[in-house]
């Protein structure tokens, strides 16, 4: 009887033109409350209420109107009524017009106008505008670029238990952004997000677990049950449980690049999950159009590679730039060799040089042979200058470079053309290395009798084979190698080609 006498109150207020009480009822036929729910209604009363000034009616029409909720979605007239709340000093529609000016919604896009929406907002202890007013210093949006000043509106959200802030404060300290870096007071304010399951903040404990910093955790029954499997699950060998999977695919499922990436990979190699290429593409992706270098990478691969995609080598080099212009060592490695050979960009000697040049200055490259590529491919450079210019010992080892792949792709023909060249000028290398494509038809077809003829004219200079260049095992064997093998000057060349030896 009590709720019957309160309710014809209410509507006899609101018919009276009360804004306060057409504001109440329609929320109260949003919910349902008392009365039958109906959203339709709800807009009805919400917009008699906001035409007579009252501002929660005003911020809940801009939400109807942003949302489509019996009303046509419109974003304009959303943040018309966000506006007219705001100037009223509603703080969530303050917050909600800065999100508007963020994005350009229903209203030309303006970071400094949504810098100072958040602000007013978050002078009302807003604990979600003072974490947007945080991140606007952090990533200077409106605003010039302060970690101290992100780190003080996070500081001021994280109090009032934002999960967004929490789990900024523990990146903060884990990365020493704007604050001196502490794995203990990271692992914390992960935790404390982690305990309200923000599955980012569970996935960053597991990746400081996997990164060695365990004896950063203070309190070990503070930590998600669900972090804990998961990190039972990866100690153990060989095991990838459901555990582990939950927390990388719930980051990954919320926009968390890095478990993207991480999800990509289970997928491409089948970890915990069925092995599925595309999927593993889709996810990659993801993550790399958020920007993670590892995941650019290895989308680039999956193209290169046709895994999970149709080949596409213009794609490849593309994700492989993108990673190797934030330092990935790998992409710069492999754009290195797209340009030097022309694969999905066109060919350019000198961009191929740069990017291995960047490559081999990596202070924690670990693949020494890799590394060896830019120093030949340095060499490689040179000598094409100087084998342009007619130079017979340039056109001979250059010769060599194509002949052994290094620094340039494996050409057998090219080698032949080059050695070609220098054996014309009468160089009696070339002339070996030219009777040793004919006898092994590398670069040409096999002919002895041309084979012969090349290392006879060698012979009568007595210029022994050049062991420098050369794995015997790749040459010997053949009879007409008799030749050199009856030779009495074996040092003749080898001091011959020091003294000649000036690129």
């Amino acid at each position: 009887m009590e709720n019957q006498n309160n309710r014809d109150t209410l509507r006899r207020k609101a018919e009276l033109g009360d804004a306060e009480a057409q504001n109440k009822l329609g929320w109260h036929y949003q919910i349902g409350l008392d009365v039958p729910q109906d959203d339709k209604k709800a807009v009805e009363w919400y917009t008699k209420a906001a035409t007579n000034g009252n501002a929660d009616a005003q911020f809940a029409l801009g939400r109807c109107y942003e949302n489509g909720l019996c009303t046509e979605q419109d974003y304009g007239k959303a943040c018309d009524w966000y506006r007219k709340a705001a100037d009223q000093g509603h703080m969530i529609a303050q917050n909600d017009l800065g999100r508007c000016y963020e994005i350009g919604l229903g209203i030309e896009r303006d970071n400094e106008k949504a810098f100072e929406w958040y602000g007013k907002a978050a002078k009302h202890a807003y604990a979600l505008a003072q974490y947007n007013l945080g991140r606007c210093y952090k990533t200077g949006l409106g605003v010039e670029q302060d970690d101290k000043k992100a780190m003080e509106w996070f500081t001021k959200a994280a109090e009032l238990e934002n999960v967004d802030s929490l789990r900024a404060l523990g990146l903060h300290y884990e990365t020493g952004r704007g604050v001196e870096k502490d794995d203990r007071k990271a692992v914390e304010w992960y935790t404390k997000a982690a305990a309200q399951g923000d599955a980012i903040a569970q996935f960053a404990l597991y990746l400081i677990h996997c990164q060695g910093h365990i004896k950063a955790v203070s309190t070990w029954k503070d930590i998600p049950e669900l972090v804990q499997k998961a990190w039972e699950d990866d100690c153990s060998v060989g095991s990838f449980g459901n555990c582990l999977n939950d927390l990388v695919i719930g980051a990954a499922e919320i926009g968390f690049p890095v478990a993207q990436y991480k999800l990509g990979w289970f997928y491409e190699m089948g970890l915990g999950v069925e092995q599925d290429d595309k999927k593993a593409v889709e996810w990659y992706t993801k993550a790399a159009e958020q920007g993670l270098d590892v995941a650019q990478y290895n989308l680039g691969r999956c193209y290169e590679t046709c895994r999970g995609v149709k080949r596409d080598d213009k794609k490849a080099a593309e994700w492989y730039a993108k990673a190797a212009e934030q330092g990935c060592d790998a992409a710069q490695y492999v754009l290195g060799w797209c340009y030097a050979t022309g694969r999905g960009v066109e060919q350019d000697n000198k961009k191929a040089f740069e990017w291995f040049r960047k490559f081999a200055e990596q202070e924690d490259t670990v693949d020494k042979d890799n590394q060896m590529m830019y120093q030949f491919y340095s060499e490689c450079e040179r000598y094409r200058k100087a084998a342009a210019q007619g130079d017979a010992i340039a056109q001979y080892k250059l010769g060599w470079f194509y002949e052994t792949g290094r620094g340039v792709e494996k050409d057998y023909r090219k080698a032949v053309e080059l050695y070609t060249k220098a054996a014309e000028h009468g160089f009696d290398a070339a002339r070996y290395a030219l009777g040793c494509c004919y006898a092994t038809g590398r670069g040409v077809e096999q002919d002895d009798k041309k084979a012969l003829e090349f290392f006879t004219k060698t012979a009568k200079h007595f210029i022994f084979p050049p062991f420098r260049y050369f794995e015997p095992s790749d040459w010997w064997g053949h009879e007409i190698y008799a030749l050199f093998l009856q030779s009495n000057a074996p040092d003749l060349f080898q001091d011959w080609l020091d003294e000649n030896d000036k690129y």
